[in-house]
């Protein structure tokens, strides 16, 4: 049996009986006028975080959502997107596709404004989405491109780069880890079933998006996520796992390599007005701005002594510099 059959065995017993916490963590869930989550569905929220922004769902976007779960985003999509067809969620089990199904009707009774028409569910996998080229705004997926390993996880990253339109934007939450693992933790297919040991560092991560061509990319917030501890796991020390949400933007890749938003922050404190860097970055006196790593690191490399830049805080909200 191949981890990817581990890991569908794992989520059809998971959408036969709800597991509350099989690998979600406890942030808030988006309160938002006149929606209301059922119970079933809120209970099969098996995420590590949330892919649902407003500012990603401006003018009715086209979502596709991939691994449906109980079906919580593909709802809160369809809250932005009030039309037939304009939420796809695909997923491999069809018993989560069926249960998701449910849910959804009973989301149609508790929600007056909702109608089971605007969720469009799909078979399908990450690796071979039943989706047409450049036809969606957004793509969103919750802990789910962790699980893959390293060639599937290059091939889900492709197949969303291909369904989007230019500028849209691939909204993701997955575990990153940034302590090495036991080769008998990597190999233990249904503890990365269960999203804990394919977690890879921010920074590999990171770059695994921006090669398959995306030109932006936001860190959007990162928090704990779980510990694999000794006596629990085969590992002799403590190994501290984190959630990261990111968003990947469709934008054309820039000559100098893509713009990476980590929460970095830089602060003009001169003499002048102003500072102006002649590459498009214009630093007010005193006045924040959010810029990329990269024009961070320019920033710093000219060593000013009236220019502060802040570390990375891995909370990126827009209004950068790019």
């Amino acid at each position: 049996m191949s981890y990817l059959e581990t890991t569908a065995d794992v989520y059809r017993q998971a959408a036969q009986e709800p597991q509350v916490g099989l690998c979600c963590t406890t942030n808030p869930v988006w309160q938002l006028p006149g929606l209301s989550i059922p119970k079933r569905m809120l209970a099969m929220n098996y995420g590590c975080g949330s892919t649902v922004n407003p500012r990603d769902l401006t003018n009715s976007p086209t979502v596709l959502y991939v691994g449906v779960g109980g079906g919580m985003e593909l709802l809160q999509f369809a809250y932005f997107s009030r039309r037939p067809g304009a939420v796809i969620g695909v997923d491999v089990v069809d018993e989560m596709l069926e249960a998701s199904r449910q849910n959804m009707e009973t989301a149609e009774q508790e929600n007056d404004w909702f109608r089971s028409e605007f969720i469009d569910l799909r078979a399908g996998d990450a690796l071979h989405l039943p989706v047409e080229d450049e036809s969606v705004d957004v793509a969103a997926q919750n802990c789910l491109f962790n699980i893959f390993k390293t060639d599937d996880l290059k091939r889900a990253l492709q197949e969303t780069y291909r369904v989007l339109k230019p500028h849209g934007r691939l909204v993701m939450s997955d575990p990153t880890c940034e302590q090495p693992m036991s080769d008998e933790l990597r190999a233990d297919e249904r503890l990365r079933a269960l999203c804990l040991t394919g977690s890879l560092p921010l920074q590999e991560y990171l770059n695994m998006i921006t090669e398959v061509g995306f030109g932006t990319v936001e860190v959007r917030a990162k928090r704990a996520y779980r510990v694999l501890a000794p006596g629990h796991y085969a590992t002799d020390e403590l190994i501290y796992i984190e959630s990261v949400e990111v968003c990947a933007i469709k934008d054309p890749m820039p000559a100098d390599g893509p713009c990476i938003f980590t929460g970095r922050t830089a602060i003009y404190y001169g003499g002048e007005e102003y500072f102006d860097d002649q590459k498009g970055h214009v630093l007010l006196q005193n006045q924040p701005l959010a810029v990329c790593d990269k024009t961070a690191g320019a920033l710093l490399a000219l060593g000013r002594n009236d220019i502060f830049v802040s570390p990375s805080t891995f909370h990126y909200d827009g209004g950068g510099c790019c």
